[in-house]
C-alpha cells in the first residue's frame, strides 16, 4: 500500500525523492494539447451545449490527473504513463519531488477553480455580471496553458519558482540545474548582434501587423 500512495522516486545517487523530469514534460505536453483544443473549441464553437460538454470532459479528466499526481501517485498518472512511453529511451532527467508537487497542487488548484466557474456555478444572467465572469473563466485558462507551455517547451516549471515563495528551503535538483549559482557557457550568451537582430525582428513585425489592420 506504500507503493501506491507514494511520491517520487528513490534513486541511488539522490539524497531526497526524485521524478524525472523528461517524463513530466511530456505529460505537460499532452495536457496542453488537450487544453489547447478546448480553448480553441470555446473560442470557435456557436454550439454552447457541445462546448459545455468538451471542457467538462476535459475539465474532469484534468481535475482526476492532478488528483493522481498529487494525492497518490505520480506514476498512475495517465498523461505521466504515456510520457513514459515516449521519452522512454531517453537519459532521465532527475529534478526533486517537492516543488513538482507544489506545481502540480497549483494545477489541481486551478482546474478545480474552472470548473466550478464553467460547470457549477455557470456565467450569470446579467450582463455586467456576464463579462467578468467570461474574463475569469478566460484568464485562468491561459494561466493553466501558460504554466503547460513553459513545462512542455522551455523545460521552465513556474510552479517550481513559486515553490521559492512560500518555502525558505531550497529547492534541490532543479531543471537544467537552475538552482544552482553556475556562470553561463559561452553558447548561452547573447552577443549585441543578436540583440539587434531581434529589436528588427519585433520591430518588422509590429509595423507588419500595423499595416495588415490599418
Amino acid at each position: 500500500m506504500s507503493n501506491i500512495f507514494d511520491f517520487g522516486e528513490a534513486v541511488e545517487g539522490y539524497d531526497i525523492k526524485v521524478l524525472n523530469e523528461r517524463e513530466a514534460r511530456a505529460g505537460a505536453g499532452i495536457l496542453f494539447l488537450a487544453g489547447f483544443i478546448s480553448f480553441i473549441n470555446c473560442m470557435v464553437m456557436e454550439n454552447l451545449f457541445v462546448t459545455k460538454i468538451f471542457v467538462s470532459v476535459f475539465l474532469i479528466e484534468f481535475i482526476i490527473e492532478f488528483i493522481i499526481r498529487v494525492l497518490i501517485n505520480p506514476k498512475f498518472a495517465p498523461s505521466l504513463i504515456i510520457g513514459r512511453f515516449m521519452v522512454n529511451n531517453q537519459v532521465p532527467e532527475y529534478v526533486g519531488a517537492a516543488q513538482k508537487r507544489f506545481a502540480w497542487s497549483i494545477g489541481l488548484a486551478l482546474a478545480v477553480f474552472l470548473l466550478g466557474l464553467t460547470i457549477i456555478f455557470p456565467s450569470p444572467t446579467p450582463a455586467g455580471e456576464e463579462s467578468l465572469h467570461n474574463a475569469l473563466v478566460g484568464l485562468t485558462c491561459m494561466t493553466c496553458l501558460v504554466f503547460l507551455y513553459f513545462e512542455a517547451v522551455f523545460g521552465i516549471c513556474l510552479g517550481c519558482k513559486i515553490y521559492h515563495t512560500f518555502y525558505k528551503k531550497k529547492a534541490q535538483y532543479c531543471a537544467g540545474e537552475v538552482c544552482e549559482n553556475k556562470d553561463r557557457q559561452a553558447c548561452q550568451k547573447h552577443s549585441t548582434s543578436q540583440i539587434v537582430i531581434l529589436i528588427m525582428f519585433f520591430v518588422v513585425l509590429i509595423l507588419s501587423i500595423a499595416s495588415l489592420t490599418s
